[in-house]
């Protein structure tokens, strides 16, 4: 077989992988919703790339006008982790509406930004919300479950940081770091760290599968 050749089967069997790989994934969707992002990596220290998908509803009845007078679609959003094996993917978890429409009205700014990351065989999910900061859960898959094993938060005023908050639920120690540094004209920016470790108490880690509204899970008062 020639070069040509060659090469013609190996794009032909990489787009019908590519093409057999999309079949697979989108059989895992539910009826009513679609993927909007897919992210892959190991999850389960296998070797294997795992799959997440980020699904959304499509109920039309959630497309509304806002204050603004613009048509938005408030649908909610949801999560699916798929475990890549020589059979193909199966399902590891799963939780269809945990996070809120990216056209949410955003408290009077910007609504924050959902971002995925597969790292470290971790799943993180990371918020970012501009000028006043952002926050990071960071689950892994143990008991067959995806569990939420820290939690990291970060308030910001403007371009500085104002405090820290870091949860480990494994170890059960949170840190605070508060920026003590007060600016006598205004105008200089300068981050001075006040730490403080502290014990807290754990009773069980909290699934991914049961978290109802990522917006409503308030884990600072740890």
């Amino acid at each position: 077989m020639n070069k040509f050749l060659k090469l013609l089967v190996l794009l032909q069997l990489t787009t019908f992988g590519s093409y057999a790989q999309e079949i697979e994934v989108s059989e895992f969707i539910p009826e009513g919703y679609l993927a909007t992002e897919k992210h892959f990596g190991d999850l389960n220290k296998d070797g294997q790339d795992d799959c997440v998908l980020i699904i959304k509803k499509t109920d039309k009845n959630n497309v509304v006008i806002n204050q603004y007078d613009k048509k938005v679609d408030r649908n909610r959003r949801g999560i699916i982790v798929l475990f890549k094996n020589e059979n193909g993917y199966q399902l590891a978890d799963k939780n269809y509406n945990c996070f809120s429409s990216e056209n949410e009205d955003g408290r009077g700014y910007i609504p924050p930004d959902l971002v995925i990351q597969i790292k470290n065989e971790k799943l993180y999910v990371h918020y970012g919300h501009g000028r006043y900061g952002y926050w990071d859960y960071t689950f892994r898959f143990q008991n067959s479950n995806f569990e939420l094993i820290g939690y990291d938060q970060t308030d910001m005023g403007g371009p500085s940081i104002i405090q820290q908050i870091s949860l480990n639920f494994l170890s059960k120690k949170k840190l605070v770091r508060k920026n003590t540094y007060q600016s006598k004209n205004g105008g200089d920016i300068k981050e001075v760290f006040d730490e403080k470790w502290t014990d807290i108490k754990v009773e069980a880690l909290i699934k991914l599968s049961e978290i109802d509204d990522f917006d409503k899970l308030v884990l600072d008062n740890y």
